[in-house]
């Protein structure tokens, strides 16, 4: 009797790896009673299919509908191929064949099966710190090239017990095929070191093989290290946190002290949603970020009254708050290995120096941290790619990226055509660069700020691990128009290497407003206000308070904030009192020296100084990021900043206390098409206001009021002239969660669609893909 089988090659391109697929489709098989194989190729995977028309039906629509947890597929054919009377289905040998199309999964935090068994005690993983399976665990920190395989990871290094090869071979098991997957006798260990010589109480070198009851120990050392107020360095899936007991108040002034870090908000780790809320109010929407296998920092209202807060967070009504992701970030809070009471909210800042990237190598961390951190938690999982947390923010009712990294990179942004393959080298703050290969724009995860030796050579080593990765060889190069960015200057170093490809220089707010329009996938022309703190501008002046409209193909400057000086150039940016003087000087002229306010009491010796300055060597700017330095400075917020836009969030938190509806105006001036926004009127009403003793709370937010207005009324006049009715609000600006709150509720009283940057962040992160995707638009 002729068999009623057909035969089909199913293709899914890109797969993510490493989140069980291929145990899943096995899975899948069996229930359906499918014949064949899959396996892993550089293309995606590849199943060989042979059951009736209509199981293959069923089976086809299951893949889709039942995907893993982490699992994502961008494209996927079926054809039909010859039978091969095949019995059974398996998971066979990967092959490196094919167009590479297959993606990386990101790391994950501890699932909820892994969290459970490792706190019951009679499982063989109980307190093992490194416990993962396929839906949870290490991925793009560990993985050295596709495909997803264990020899192609840093746990290459482990050879599995027979125990864990067996969970690892068996199709039922929840580590079938995870590749991370370990336990104490054949897996990572950690251990305690110390780091200064003062504190040389354990052996200063790191064991081999420490064995998990040293293990266990170390970690429980570590708990009474942190108790007793001394700062540790732990090492985690992407790299080292500096850690301390957040309530320790000597502790964290002393971390602030030696991390020269005197006001810059440190972000918290608790083991739980209830005790998150304990320190913030939480909504429903932030508990389901806090508790997403992201696991991101969320950045939270914090509550009234909680003195112990102030020192984390110094004048800012939010804290920075994320959940244990890692099995080792459980151990630490668990009541099993604390001999008194548990530890309840440590700060877990970024492991580096300031200015330089995480550090993510035991040595380089003993040597790099050792003038910070008393002892260092250690593990010999070897960190691939460094990879910081990310931020998230509930805005405008939704979730929103400050900071993409771990958990989010580097998953692509799909385009609906073929890109050439292309490097986009971003910006020289918060840098991240992006790949384009195929339809796919690979973001890279957050990188810092390309300032340092250090920094640039973590971005130049990104940038090769990750074109090899995804076997990307760049025909197009793109850098910002501006000429001293580090990032610049890798793009012409590669063509002075590679004389063949392209450069292409993207101004900066253009690449803003384009990163808007790719995350949405915008069709058509939209309307941009581009608001941020400096961009190299094509007349040579220092631009950041822009409003565009057009497409892809060419946007069109149709406005500005009124440019003002920007006195001493950069210095401007860190003494905001700078650009205080600059305003009045430009709204009052030689006034401004009678002006019976505080500010200028306070400043006066150093008013002369500055407007010599602005006239001797006048640098130009119409940066909306200085207006608020400006506004700040003046109200007597802020007037030196010791860690970027310091001035700009804390005009933001006196803001936030403010209940007033009224608004400061805001005017425009006109030559020809083109217009600019003047501010004289908004500076004369605030200095009104600071002679009248108004608070400044009020002052704060009738700023912010009046400066939404006047964006609503730029873009019912744009609107007015080319019928187009979308906004795209771009900029670091926009991630004042009062001023993008503000906007986008008067636009979208007028009727206006509005976007903004959502899964990548608003700020100089989203850079890199505006470049990439204004180099493949025509």
């Amino acid at each position: 009797m002729l068999s009623m089988h057909k035969a089909y090659t199913i293709r899914l391109e890109g797969v993510v790896q490493g989140v069980g697929f291929r145990p899943f489709v096995q899975r899948l098989a069996d229930r359906f009673g499918v014949c064949g194989y899959v396996r892993n190729t550089l293309s995606g995977v590849h199943i060989h299919a042979e059951t009736t028309a209509k199981t293959a039906e069923a089976f086809w629509k299951a893949l889709f509908r039942e995907l893993p947890p982490l699992a994502r597929i961008t494209h996927a054919d079926r054809i039909p191929c010859p039978a091969q009377g095949l019995s059974g289905f398996t998971i066979t040998e990967s092959r490196r064949t094919g167009a590479q199309s297959c993606l990386i999964s990101p790391d994950a935090g501890i699932c909820p099966g892994c969290l459970k068994e490792l706190f019951t005690s009679t499982d063989r993983r109980y307190l093992y710190p490194f416990i993962n399976c396929t839906d949870c665990g290490p991925r793009f920190s560990i993985i050295q090239s596709l495909p997803y395989d264990r020899p192609n990871t840093t746990m290459k290094n482990f050879r599995m017990c027979p125990s864990c090869n067996a969970e690892y071979l068996d199709a039922t098991d929840r580590r079938f095929h995870a590749q991370p997957n370990a336990c104490p006798e054949c897996g990572p260990q950690v251990e305690l070191v110390a780091g200064h010589p003062a504190e040389n109480a354990l052996p200063a070198h790191i064991l081999k093989r420490a064995g998990h009851r040293k293990s266990t120990e170390a970690v429980a050392q570590t708990i009474k290290l942190l108790q007793k107020g001394t700062i540790v360095a732990v090492k985690g899936i992407g790299g080292f946190h500096i850690a301390c007991d957040a309530f320790n108040q000597t502790a964290v002034r002393r971390l602030r002290l030696l991390k020269h870090r005197p006001s810059k908000p440190f972000a918290v780790m608790v083991k739980d949603a209830a005790a998150a809320r304990k320190l913030c109010r939480v909504s429903a929407l932030e508990e389901k970020i806090l508790t997403s296998p992201e696991r991101p920092i969320v950045i939270l209202q914090r509550k009234s009254g909680m003195a112990a807060l102030e020192d984390l967070a110094p004048d800012n009504n939010c804290l920075g708050v994320m959940l244990c992701y890692a099995p080792l970030h459980y151990l630490l809070f668990s009541r099993e290995l604390s001999s008194g009471k548990p530890l309840a909210c440590l700060v877990m800042t970024s492991g580096n120096a300031a200015d330089e990237p995480i550090e993510t190598d035991n040595a380089a961390a003993l040597k790099n941290l050792g003038g910070i951190c008393g002892y260092f938690l250690v593990h010999d999982r070897d960190i691939y790619n460094r990879v910081d947390d990310s931020i998230v923010q509930v805005i405008d009712g939704r979730p929103v990226v400050l900071r993409r990294a771990r958990g989010h990179a580097p998953l692509p942004f799909s385009f609906d055509k073929k890109l050439k393959q292309t490097l986009s080298c971003g910006a020289e703050l918060k840098n991240t660069f992006c790949l384009t290969k195929g339809s796919c724009a690979f973001l890279s995860q957050y990188i810092g700020d390309l300032k340092t030796r250090g920094t640039y050579a973590s971005f130049d080593q990104a940038v090769k691990r990750l074109a090899t990765v995804f076997a990307v060889k760049p025909a197009v190069i793109c850098h910002d128009l501006h000429p001293d960015y580090l990032s610049t200057r890798y793009a012409l170093e590669q063509k002075a290497k590679d004389p063949s490809l392209k450069l292409r220089a993207i101004q900066h707010h253009e690449a803003h407003l384009a990163g808007v329009i790719t995350e949405h996938r915008i069709r058509g022309k939209v309307i941009g206000v581009c608001f941020d703190g400096i961009g190299y501008g094509s007349d040579g002046h220092i631009w950041g308070g822009e409003f565009f409209f057009g497409d892809l193909k060419r946007f069109v400057r149709a406005g500005h904030l009124a440019y003002v000086a920007m006195p001493g150039g950069d210095k401007a940016t860190q003494e905001p009192f700078r650009m205080a003087i600059s305003y009045l000087h430009r709204t009052f002229g030689d006034g401004m020296y009678r002006l019976p306010i505080d500010f200028i009491t306070a400043h006066r010796d150093r008013l002369e100084q500055i407007t010599r300055l602005s006239r001797l060597h006048p640098i130009l700017t119409s940066s909306a990021g200085r207006l608020f330095d400006a506004v700040s400075a003046l109200a007597g917020i802020c007037d030196i900043i010791t860690y970027e836009a310091q001035a700009a969030i804390r005009l933001q938190m006196y803001a936030e206390r403010s209940k007033t509806r009224a608004a400061y105006d805001f005017t425009f001036e006109y030559c020809g098409p083109a217009f600019t926004m003047q501010s004289n009127a908004a500076i004369r009403r605030i200095v009104t206001a600071l002679e009248r003793r108004v608070p400044k709370e009020t002052i704060a937010r009738k700023f912010h009021t009046g400066l939404a207005a006047a964006c609503r009324s730029a873009c019912e006049e744009l609107r007015r002239r080319t019928r187009i009715n979308t906004v795209c609000l771009s900029g670091g600006v926009f991630q004042n969660k009062l001023f993008l709150e503000l906007t986008a509720a008067r636009l979208r009283e007028r009727k206006f669609t509005v976007y903004y940057n959502e899964l990548l962040p608003t700020n100089d992160g989203a850079i890199a893909l505006g470049q990439a995707a204004l180099a493949n638009a025509g």
